[in-house]
C-alpha cells in the first residue's frame, strides 16, 4: 500500500555501493533496517555498556537490549499515532514504522565503550581534532563505516530518511560559540566533516537559512527523531531504574533517604514514589514499570508545524507533544537513576577505570602511528593501520584512532589494555 508521507526526496540514498536489488521487495527503509540489524556494529552492541559494565550481571540491559527495546517502542508510538483520530493520520498517510524502528536500532551505534564516561572522555582527548559525540559517531558509521575495508571505506547508503532520522543533533563542533568556561561543546554536535550530509538532509535547493544560536539548530529533528527520542527517554527512565532494583542500588531504604533529601516534590511526584515503593516491597516492581511503558507510549500526539523546515516532505511537518505529566514522571525516574546509581561509588570507580584505560590507549596509538617522532610499531591490526596512514592529515589520522577505540567493546578495551601495559597478560598464543 502506497504511503503519501513519504517521495521521492526521503527515499533517496546516499552515494555508497549498496544499490537496491531489482528483485529486492522490500521498500527502502525496510532495507535500511535490515542492513543495521545484519551489521558488526550492531552486534557489537551486546558487549557495550547501558548502565552497569559489560559482564557484571546476567539480567542487566547492554546496549543490544536497550536498543532493541527502543525500537519496539518507536514502533508502538508510531502504531497508536496512526490509530489516533486527532493526529490526522491513515493507512495511506502514515509515519512509517519501519523506518522508525530502523532509527531507533541505529541510535546507539556511535557509542563507545564504558558508557558515558567514555564519551567524556573521547571528547576531551579529541578536541585538537574536531571532539567526539555519540551521536555523530552514529551518523559516521552508517554513512562512511558500517563496511570498512582496506580499500577505503564505506558506509550502507542509508535513506535520506535515516541520515536524518538519526541525526539528532545539527551543530557543527566549530559552530559551537566558545568561551574561557568551555572552549569546545561538550555534546550535542556534528562533526564539521558531516556538513554536506546535513545540507543533503535539508536539501540542496530550498534549506533554509540555518540560525546561528545552536539550542535553535538542534531542535531541527524530523518526526521520526523525535518519536526516537522519546521512545529512548521512555526506555531508560523506567528500565535503568528496574536494572538498579534488581542490582541493589535502588532499595527501600536508599529511596526513603533519597526522598527525604529533596527540597520540592510535586503531589504527582510524591504519589510516584509512594508506588515505586509499594511495587519494592511487593517484589513486582518489574510489572509496574512494564506498565508504565503503555502509558507513556499513549501520552503522545502529533502537532502540526505551521512553518516546517523542510518543505518537500512530512517528515518535518509535525511536532511530537509529550503530557507535561508524563514528561514529569520520566525525569523523575531520570533524577533517582542518576543520584542512586550513577552517582555511587561502585558506578563512579567503573567511570573512573574506563576513562583511565581509553585515555592510555589513546595516547599509545597517538605515539606509534602518528607522531613524527616516533617509531611505530605494529600494535593495531593491519587494515586499521592502513587506514591511518592513508589520511594525509593529522587530523584524520586522529579521526581513525578514535574511530577504532569508539568501535571496541567495553572487554575488547581491557583486554588490549592489558595486552600493552600488563607484563604478565598476553602472549604469541593470546591474540583473539
Amino acid at each position: 500500500m502506497e504511503n503519501t508521507f513519504y517521495g521521492p526526496a526521503d527515499y533517496e540514498r546516499s552515494p555508497g555501493s549498496l544499490p537496491k536489488s531489482e528483485e529486492d521487495n522490500r521498500d527502502p527503509f525496510q532495507i535500511d533496517r535490515d542492513r543495521i540489524i545484519f551489521s558488526f556494529a550492531f552486534r557489537r552492541l551486546q558487549s557495550k555498556t547501558q548502565v552497569f559494565q559489560s559482564g557484571e550481571y546476567d539480567f542487566y540491559r547492554t546496549r543490544l537490549t536497550h536498543s532493541i527495546e527502543v525500537a519496539k517502542l518507536g514502533r508502538s508510538i508510531c502504531d497508536f499515532l496512526r490509530r489516533t483520530p486527532e493526529n490526522c493520520l491513515q493507512d495511506r498517510f502514515r509515519i512509517s514504522p519501519s523506518l522508525t524502528e530502523a532509527i531507533c536500532l541505529a541510535h546507539d551505534l556511535g557509542h563507545p565503550p564504558f558508557g558515558h564516561i567514555g564519551e567524556r572522555k573521547l571528547n576531551d582527548l579529541m578536541a585538537p581534532y574536531g571532539g567526539f559525540e555519540g551521536n555523530a559517531q552514529t551518523v559516521r558509521i552508517l554513512t562512511e563505516l558500517i563496511y570498512k575495508r582496506p580499500d577505503g571505506p564505506v558506509g550502507m547508503s542509508p535513506s535520506i530518511a535515516l541520515i536524518d532520522g538519526v541525526m539528532k543533533y545539527k551543530m557543527l563542533w566549530s559552530e559551537h560559540p566558545p568561551s574561557p568556561e568551555k572552549p569546545y561543546p561538550a555534546h550535542h554536535f556534528i562533526y564539521d566533516s558531516q556538513a554536506n550530509l546535513r545540507q543533503t538532509v535539508f536539501g540542496q535547493e530550498s534549506a533554509p537559512p540555518l540560525p546561528t544560536d545552536p539550542q535553535e539548530l538542534n531542535s531541527w529533528k524530523s518526526i521520526e527523531c523525535q518519536v526516537m527520542d522519546w521512545a529512548d527517554d521512555t526506555a531508560y527512565s523506567l528500565n535503568d531504574i528496574a536494572d538498579g532494583i534488581q542490582a541493589g542500588y535502588i532499595t527501600l531504604e536508599s529511596l526513603e533517604s533519597w526522598i527525604s533529601r529533596q527540597d520540592q516534590l510535586s503531589d504527582e511526584d510524591q504519589a510516584s514514589l509512594s508506588g515505586l515503593e509499594k511495587s519494592i516491597r511487593r517484589r513486582d516492581y518489574e510489572r509496574r514499570l512494564s506498565y508504565k511503558l503503555g502509558q507513556f507510549i499513549q501520552a503522545v500526539r502529533l502537532v502540526p508545524v505551521e512553518d516546517p523546515v523542510i518543505g518537500n516532505t512530512h517528515r518535518h511537518a509535525f511536532r511530537l507533544e509529550v503530557s507535561p505529566e508524563i514528561q514529569a514522571e520520566s525525569r523523575l525516574y531520570k533524577r533517582i537513576a542518576v543520584d542512586l546509581i550513577f552517582q555511587s561509588p561502585q558506578i563512579q570507580q567503573v567511570e573512573f577505570k574506563g576513562s583511565f584505560i581509553l585515555d592510555r590507549l589513546f595516547q599509545a596509538l597517538m605515539d606509534h602511528y602518528i607522531s613524527p617522532a616516533a617509531r611505530s610499531l605494529g600494535i593495531l591490526p593491519r587494515m586499521e593501520a592502513h587506514l591511518i596512514r592513508e589520511e594525509p592529515s593529522e587530523e584524520g589520522k586522529a579521526r581513525r584512532v578514535c574511530d577504532y577505540l569508539a568501535g571496541l567493546t567495553d572487554g575488547e578495551a581491557i583486554r588490549i589494555y592489558r595486552r600493552l601495559f600488563d607484563p604478565e597478560f598476553g602472549s604469541i598464543t593470546d591474540l583473539a
